[in-house]
């Protein structure tokens, strides 16, 4: 049943499996809804989907699948049967539910049985229906008026289905990040660690002990939980990156309010011997890289956003600086970084499939040993996982 739809939802990459469709099927068996696609809509995006990010593709997948289907008529007439579902349908039902069902002639009779009870309940909605507008247009005509006022009732709108508004449009995980959804995709990344006295109660662990010490209570403390994380970012500025201000100023403004220990520097297409704190001083106030490698430990995470879009020889070269005269390549300071910090991820802002028409973007991705992620949620929470291990 609804197998159909099932794999239309597997067509458009939303992550369902047949577990999820037996929850759903089990729900309509229950008659938690009936005869009202909208909450149909609902109830299926709750047992189907597990994750906003997957909102927008469930309501393009639900619009394409029931385009034009406005009652549950149409829904049943879409349902199909197949040995798999009948008989995980057939583990769901009581004893006396498959003999009544048995007696009807089996599940597509009892389909049909419900096709048709609800054809009955629909002709009987439409003869109400009508009595009711005779009635509504006597009363108008005796009062010589349209409606109240004199003025013309006119007929009511069809709302529009709420999956074809695509409300969650920006939560899908494959698009870029934008002002709704940065904050919440960094909050969901963050990694915390335990610091400090024990003093809150770790329930897991007493259960555990406790079971473990025959029944006699053994009560664990735990460091009450702290945001520690040390994140150090790095952000490309000018030149090609002036494209992409807009999200990287959002996505700066997000880790100011996300982590608690955090430093932010800026650079120009790659990394060299200084980076700067403040745009409007880049020239006059640099602070040499040697210092940020001595100052900051090696548990800090390191983040570099930028494009890694430039001449190659940008990268691979002494001189290769088009500001300033590097005497050392930036080939060597990636290095350097790598060598010091464990974890260090590059984000790009670009589209991802665009990548590989660079080959500074490449060489830059080799370099950052393939930690290379774009600015898109899944890009973003692939990254901080990373540097979350």
């Amino acid at each position: 049943m609804l197998i159909n739809f099932f794999l239309t939802l597997r067509r458009y990459k939303v992550p369902v499996t047949l577990r999820e469709l037996m929850d759903l099927l089990a729900a309509l068996q229950k008659r938690v809804v009936y005869a009202n696609l909208d909450e149909f809509y609902l109830l299926s995006r709750t047992c189907l989907v597990k994750d906003e990010s997957n909102y927008d593709k469930f309501d393009r997948a639900f619009g394409s699948y029931f385009k034009g289907l406005d009652d549950i008529k149409g829904l049943l007439e879409s349902l199909v049967l197949d040995d798999l579902l009948r008989r995980e349908i057939e583990k769901l039902l009581s004893d006396a539910d498959l003999r009544e069902i048995k007696n009807l002639g089996g599940l597509e009779a009892f389909i049909e049985a419900v096709r048709k009870q609800r054809e009955e309940e629909e002709r009987k909605q439409a003869e109400e229906r009508a009595q009711q507008e005779n009635q509504r247009k006597g009363d108008r005509e005796g009062r010589g008026q349209d409606g109240p006022g004199g003025l013309g009732q006119g007929r009511k709108r069809k709302a529009r289905r709420v999956w074809n508004q695509r409300q969650y449009k920006n939560l899908d995980d494959s698009v870029e990040l934008g002002t709704r959804n940065i904050k919440m995709a960094l909050r969901r990344l963050r990694k915390f660690a335990r610091t400090g006295a024990p003093d809150e109660l770790d329930m897991d662990t007493t259960i555990k002990a406790t079971a473990e010490n025959g029944g006699l209570l053994d009560i664990k403390m735990r460091p009450e939980r702290r945001n520690t994380v040390k994140v150090l970012t790095f952000f490309d500025i000018g030149g090609s990156m002036d494209a992409h201000v807009k999200i990287c100023e959002e996505l700066f403004s997000a880790t100011k309010t996300e982590f608690k220990h955090l430093g932010s520097y800026y650079f120009h297409n790659f990394i060299y011997e200084s980076v700067w704190r403040d745009n409007r001083r880049r020239m006059n106030e640099r602070i040499p890289t040697w210092n940020i490698l001595n100052k900051f430990a090696a548990d800090y995470r390191i983040v570099f956003v930028g494009d890694a879009t430039m001449a190659p020889y940008e990268i691979t070269h002494s001189g290769g600086s088009v500001e300033h005269w590097n005497d050392e390549p930036g080939a060597l300071w990636i290095r350097r970084f790598l060598d010091r910090y464990d974890k260090l991820v590059w984000i790009n802002p670009t589209p991802q499939e665009t990548w590989e028409y660079s080959s500074s973007v490449g060489m830059t991705q080799k370099l950052v040993d393939g930690r290379m992620y774009p600015l898109t949620i899944r890009g973003l929470e692939e990254g901080m996982n990373f540097l979350s291990k």
